[in-house]
């Protein structure tokens, strides 16, 4: 599903969550009343619902904010600010991961930074996609280039998590946590998931695309195709007017700063905070790793971000890498 011009003209009228006649997007638009009636049809595949009440015009179900450049970077505090190389926002791509990607293989400077209203292919871990209806959420990548290999930053998607919850809290978000290796939690349901690819020498200079989704409002229509547990800010807060544009701001105030000082510190510097937000810890689950399980009792990370789990005989294994259930079901 493509979104038009003509679509994107008609949700930036109707972003209000206000009546709009017919008429008046027909003018507006310059095209027939017929032709603005099927562009609002075409919206429902983007995860968007609208009324139609005769006399009164069409309206969204729920308003709109549409991120805007000039918005967030009025958020952006200056030390954010000297570590963005450039802030596109993209009506719609495949995945903002992978479009980051892809510029880093094409000489793309490191602190790009990347939002879309709409992925049509958005990424959540081990390939499955990540729901992404227009305009509700966040769904943000960041490329940066590290001068040593991947080892150096081993653990940045927990560094990373903690961000994101410094950022929520500073919104006063509370009761969220984040479960191991990069999810944001709340009352046992995912409300976002983190990303990062890394790519280059061994040993040598490498980049990497953090990659976040977070769920602000998920229209249940969409969610259907979940199959996990999840949650958003809306049913979190209550509040049905969340400013995108300023979070988005904020959560680059917090993650750029822990991106750009992650090799000189690495994960020491995050890992008090993590475990204090550490949502699994003393949970038992079973950790899939490739066809393999493990079954037993959570008991935190270790001091280089690995997880560890108490085994039924009572010795303690760490992990590296792999998925933990926690309610009889891998995650996305």
């Amino acid at each position: 599903m493509n979104i038009s011009d003509k679509q994107k003209q008609i949700l930036t009228l109707l972003a209000d969550g206000e009546f709009h006649s017919g008429t008046e997007l027909a003018v507006a638009l310059g095209i027939s009343r017929s032709a603005v009636w099927k562009q609002l049809n075409g919206l429902a595949e983007l995860g968007l619902q609208h009324s139609a009440v005769s006399g009164k015009g069409y309206r969204l179900e729920k308003s709109l904010e549409l991120l805007l450049a000039a918005k967030i970077n009025q958020v952006i505090s200056d030390q954010a600010c000297a570590l963005i190389s450039s802030l596109e926002i993209h009506d719609q791509i495949d995945s903002t991961n992978r479009y980051l990607v892809e510029r880093s293989q094409n000489n793309g400077l490191s602190g790009s930074v990347c939002f879309a209203e709409y992925q049509t292919a958005g990424k959540g871990r081990r390939g499955r996609q990540w729901v992404s209806p227009y305009g509700c959420n966040i769904y943000l990548s960041i490329l940066w280039r590290f001068q040593q290999g991947p080892a150096a930053i081993s653990g940045l998607s927990l560094a990373i998590g903690v961000a994101v919850i410094r950022a929520l809290k500073q919104h006063q978000v509370t009761d969220i946590g984040l479960k191991w290796p990069n999810d944001i939690y709340s009352q046992g349901k995912k409300l976002g998931g983190i990303l990062v690819e890394v790519s280059g020498e061994t040993d040598g200079p490498c980049s990497a695309v953090i990659g976040l989704g977070l769920n602000l409002f998920l229209p249940e229509a969409e969610a259907q195709g979940i199959t996990q547990a999840w949650t958003d800010l809306t049913k979190i807060t209550g509040k049905n007017q969340l400013f995108r544009n300023i979070l988005a701001g904020t959560l680059l105030n917090h993650l750029l700063p822990v991106i750009a000082e992650y090799e000189g510190v690495g994960i020491q510097a995050y890992l008090d905070e993590w475990r204090d937000y550490d949502c699994l810890s003393g949970q038992s689950a079973t950790l899939f790793v490739g066809q393999q399980q493990f079954e037993g009792i959570v008991r935190g990370i270790d001091d280089n971000g690995m997880l560890l789990i108490e085994r039924p005989d009572g010795s303690v294994q760490t992990f590296a890498s792999g998925e933990v259930s926690f309610n009889g079901s891998a995650t996305q």
